[in-house]
């Protein structure tokens, strides 16, 4: 009894200092997988899902299996009118629509009505058209009322998350973005 009452201050204060650690351990796991959505549980991954549309993993996911094709793309057949969008803006040279999975309170893309696969197979005679779509989007974005800002994002490539190939500006506005977006 007298070596229980010695060590019981001790274990008992080793115990505490081991819940401690152990509630820390799941705070910098919560932070972690915040930080680092590819490794959230699935409760977290369900959140983010509710909150904003699809996943960036489902994304991902999508990314990984798309390849260029010599078929014709969702997106250009939305340029030429045989699926339905919620058209923003549109001249010779490109279309702004409403994008139908929005990340954001407000979400469009601007795509060129010639299809380029993606941004790394363009040319220096791509140059007036790339500036062209930054200046659409710009001015869509102003249209919409974004005044406090919003993200350009251009995804390249599988590790950049491309999931369809034809090259697309994403202009997501409306919140506060986070950083880094990555």
């Amino acid at each position: 009894m007298t070596l229980f009452l010695r060590t019981a201050p001790r274990l008992l204060k080793r115990s505490l200092v081991n819940q401690k650690v152990s509630q820390y351990t799941a705070i910098l796991g919560i932070i972690s997988n915040v930080c680092n959505p590819s490794h959230a549980s699935g409760a977290l991954l369900l959140h983010s899902s509710a909150t904003h549309g699809a996943t960036g993993s489902d994304e991902v996911s999508k990314a990984q299996k798309a390849a260029i094709s010599g078929e014709p793309t969702i997106f250009s057949k939305i340029v030429d009118k045989s699926i339905p969008a919620d058209i923003l803006y549109e001249d010779d040279k490109c279309l702004a629509f409403s994008d139908v999975a929005p990340q954001a309170p407000v979400h469009f893309l601007v795509i060129p009505k010639r299809p380029i696969p993606m941004l790394s197979m363009t040319t220096e005679n791509d140059q007036v058209l790339l500036g062209h779509l930054l200046i659409v989007a710009k001015n869509t974005a102003e249209k919409l009322g974004l005044e406090k800002g919003y993200r350009v994002v251009i995804n390249n490539g599988q590790d950049g998350a491309q999931s369809v190939y034809h090259l697309h500006v994403h202009v997501l506005g409306g919140r506060q973005m986070n950083w880094p977006p990555g």
